[in-house]
């Protein structure tokens, strides 16, 4: 597994659709971006900008449940993509059980906004789909969420399905 954190949570200009950008910590900086819905985006960005809403959304109510059952999510990992699909899990801790329960990337994210818990990426996921974007360090022009986006679709428009065979 490779640790990242959540770069961006942007929306794609060409398809108007929310992105979330996660970048390893260390190494490449190599970087996963993940197209999700509006409201997982709404939810992730109202965590990361720590808004409150008069009554708990429900990643906030799935906080909540979780701490009142004396469970944590240890850590939240990106586990694959099968059929244009990403898969996630939620790997708890719950006494001197680890459950691990499948999530769609979007809401585990939204979720470990909330806690604080750490991000992974399975490696051959990150091998196969990490994208290495320029960054401030490549260029003297400072890295533009918008321009990432950009070069991710760039990216998509040119690969064939024959690249996802093993």
């Amino acid at each position: 597994m490779v640790e990242v954190h959540l770069a961006a949570v942007r929306v794609d200009l060409q398809s108007n659709t929310p992105v979330v950008l996660l970048q390893e910590t260390e190494g490449a900086r190599r970087t996963l971006p993940i197209f999700i819905g509006a409201p997982e985006a709404t939810a992730i960005a109202f965590a990361l900008q720590g808004v409150t809403t008069p009554r708990p959304m429900t990643h906030d109510l799935m906080r909540d449940m979780l701490a009142a059952l004396g469970a944590s999510v240890e850590r939240v990992v990106i586990t694959e993509l099968r059929s244009a699909t990403y898969y996630a899990e939620l790997q708890l801790q719950m006494g001197d059980q680890s459950p691990t329960v499948s999530s769609r990337p979007s809401d585990a994210i939204a979720l470990a906004a909330r806690l604080g818990t750490s991000l992974y990426v399975a490696d051959d996921l990150l091998d196969a789909e990490g994208v290495v974007l320029q960054t401030e360090d490549d260029d003297d022009e400072p890295a533009n969420p918008e321009e990432l986006v950009g070069e991710f679709r760039q990216f998509l428009q040119n690969i064939r399905p024959e690249d996802f065979s093993s």
